[in-house]
C-alpha cells in the first residue's frame, strides 16, 4: 500500500503541475480564502480519484499485467506531451470564479470536479490503479493532487508574475517520460 501511496504521489504531483486545474486554484485563492478553497479541491478530487481508481481497477483485472504496463508508458508519454503543450485558463474559467463568498466550497468543488472529469490527472490515476493497490492509489493520487494545488497557491502568492510555467511545464513533462520509460522497462522484464 505504501508503494502504491508513493508512486500515486509523485505522479499526481508531477501531473497537476502546470495543468488548468492547477491555474483554478490559484484563481479561486486569489479571490476566496485558502482553507475553503483547499477543501473544496481536496473533495472534488477524492471524488473524482475514487471513481478512477475503481475503473483502473477493473480495467486491472480484465487486461494481462505486461499489456497495461506497455499501455500505461504510452499513456505516460501523452501526458507528457499534454504537459508540453501546456493548458491555459479561457475566459469562461476566469468568471467561474464569480461566484457568492458563502457558498464558495460548493461552487470550487463543483467546478474541480468537472474539470478534472476526463483529465491527465484522472486518467493516470486510473492507469496507475490498474495495476497497483487500489487504496494506495486512491490516497496517494488525492493527496499528490491537493500538495501540488496548495503549492501553486502558496507560489502564486508569493511569487505572483515571475513564475515562469513554461519552466513548470519543462520540468512536468521530463518527468512524465522518466515515468514512461520506467514502466516500459517493467513491461519488457
Amino acid at each position: 500500500m505504501l508503494h502504491a501511496f508513493l508512486l500515486s504521489f509523485g505522479v499526481i504531483f508531477v501531473a497537476e503541475l502546470g495543468d488548468k486545474s492547477q491555474l483554478m486554484a490559484l484563481a479561486f485563492a486569489t479571490r476566496y480564502k485558502t482553507v475553503p478553497v483547499l477543501i473544496a479541491i481536496t473533495l472534488a478530487t477524492g471524488i473524482v480519484h475514487l471513481f478512477s481508481v475503481a475503473l483502473g481497477g477493473a480495467i486491472g483485472t480484465a487486461l494481462p499485467t505486461k499489456l497495461i504496463s506497455i499501455i500505461g508508458a504510452i499513456a505516460f508519454v501523452g501526458f507528457g506531451i499534454w504537459t508540453l503543450r501546456g493548458d491555459e485558463l479561457t475566459e469562461e474559467d476566469k468568471e467561474s470564479t464569480k461566484v457568492s463568498s458563502k457558498h464558495i466550497i460548493m461552487a470550487v468543488g463543483t467546478v474541480f470536479f468537472l474539470a478534472e472529469l476526463g483529465d491527465k490527472t484522472m486518467l493516470a490515476t486510473v492507469t496507475l490503479a490498474t495495476t497497483e493497490g487500489l487504496v494506495g492509489t486512491w490516497a496517494g493520487s488525492t493527496v499528490g493532487m491537493v500538495v501540488a494545488d496548495g503549492l501553486a497557491i502558496a507560489v502564486g502568492k508569493a511569487l505572483g508574475d515571475r513564475l515562469q510555467a513554461k519552466t513548470v511545464r519543462i520540468a512536468s513533462s521530463i518527468a512524465f517520460f522518466v515515468f514512461a520509460a520506467v514502466m516500459f522497462a517493467d513491461a519488457l522484464r
